[in-house]
This record gives C-alpha cells, sequence and structure tokens, in this order.
C-alpha cells in the first residue's frame, strides 16, 4: 500500500511546501478549515505518534514552535488549534503520523468544515507563511 503522505515527501506529488528541515516537512492543507491550515509530519513513515520515533515526535513539535508563530502572523489569525487524528475511528483519513495547525481569527465562527481554495489561493498563501519564515531566520 502506497502512502500519499511518504509521495509527496519523495516529490512524487507536488504540494505547497511552507518548511523542512531533514525530518520534518511542513505543508498545506488541500482542504483547509481555514487559511493557513498546515499539516506537519516526519518525514520517516509512522501510522501513528506512538509507532513512529520519541525523537520524530519531539521533532513535530520543535518544528510547530517554529512555523505557527509565522502562519499567524502571514494569515492574521489571533491563535490555533493544534490536532492529530489517531485511527480511523479517530478521522485519521491518511495513515502517516501528522499533525494540523489551523489559524483561528477572533470574530470568526471556528469550524472544522473543509474548504476548497484554488490552488493560486494556496500558492499564495504557502508564499506569504514562506516569507514570514524568512524573517525568524
Amino acid at each position: 500500500m502506497s502512502c500519499i503522505f511518504c509521495s509527496i515527501i519523495a516529490g512524487e506529488i507536488p504540494c505547497h511546501k511552507i518548511y523542512e528541515s531533514e525530518f520534518v516537512i511542513a505543508f498545506l492543507d488541500i482542504g483547509p478549515v481555514s487559511t493557513g491550515h498546515t499539516l506537519v509530519l516526519p518525514k520517516a513513515h509512522a501510522e501513528n505518534l506512538e509507532t513512529g520515533s520519541l525523537a520524530d515526535a519531539e521533532r513535530l513539535m520543535s518544528a510547530i514552535y517554529t512555523i505557527a508563530p509565522s502562519i499567524l502572523k502571514a494569515v492574521g489569525a489571533d491563535g490555533y488549534n493544534l490536532g492529530m487524528n489517531h485511527g480511523e475511528c479517530a478521522g485519521q483519513d491518511v495513515m502517516h503520523t501528522h499533525l494540523h495547525i489551523m489559524p483561528r481569527t477572533n470574530g470568526i465562527p471556528r469550524t472544522f468544515t473543509k474548504t476548497h481554495p484554488s490552488k493560486e489561493e494556496l500558492a499564495a498563501t504557502a508564499e506569504a507563511i514562506r516569507a514570514e519564515l524568512q524573517k525568524v531566520g
């Protein structure tokens, strides 16, 4: 069985990447619940958090610590939800460990309904986030 996230990591499927390190990659969700909704995942395949390494779990949180403030600045959000679905019963639809950063803005009702932005909208959002990340190093 092939993993779509492993194909994205390998560069076989395009994504709107905002961050990459030796061990972690982050890219925009193509069905976001808010502008800037980002997926953060280890490059090493593991179906869920506890089947992966503790080092990869720590790297995920370190990446979120690094990129979340830039996402908020880029999209003008006030906060974010951090989410992980563990197992099909919890809503996990790609069996590769990943966390969601879902930016939220005061005054806008919180929803978990997926939206369908254009490729151009996603590209512009990704570029704005990358620009903010460059400012912090």
